[in-house]
């Protein structure tokens, strides 16, 4: 379950009408805070962000699964994503949930390192096309420009 504070962050986010996308980034960072913390470890950057991600959706932030990945993969975001929008709020299983935490407790807790976190994000940008970053990038000049007036 995320944090009351997080899911604050969040629901202003939407109010002021940012993405959801940004407003999903919330529950990254309070992953990784979890990590740098001590409360879990993860395996990876990438599984971090995804437990992040998965909460994100669960807590009704509209954010649609991927089109490419693993099956298994978008599977899951589809499922956290009807769960989110549902608006029904099941119990998770005792027995899993203590299970999945004990898995992530022996987990290593470099993944939330800031050179981990810089690797990710330079592997995540490699990955779109130059017109894509500078899109990107001329947009939130933009919105530079326009905050300061």
């Amino acid at each position: 379950m995320p944090e009351q504070e997080t899911l604050e962050r969040a629901r202003q986010d939407a109010e002021e009408g940012k993405s959801p996308s940004t407003q999903a980034g919330e529950f990254v960072k309070e992953e990784m805070d979890h990590i740098k913390e001590g409360k879990h470890g993860a395996r990876s950057t990438k599984q971090a962000i995804a437990i992040g991600l998965s909460k994100a959706r669960r807590a009704g932030v509209p954010l649609p699964p991927p089109k490419g990945g693993k099956a298994s993969t978008r599977r899951k975001a589809a499922q956290d994503y009807r769960r989110g929008s549902s608006g029904s709020a099941r119990r998770p299983s005792a027995k899993r949930a203590r299970a999945t935490r004990q898995a992530l407790k022996r987990e290593g807790h470099s993944a939330a390192s800031r050179s981990a976190l810089a690797k990710q994000a330079r592997t995540a940008a490699r990955r779109r096309s130059a017109a894509s970053r500078s899109r990107s990038a001329r947009r939130a000049a933009a919105t530079r420009r326009r905050g300061r007036s």
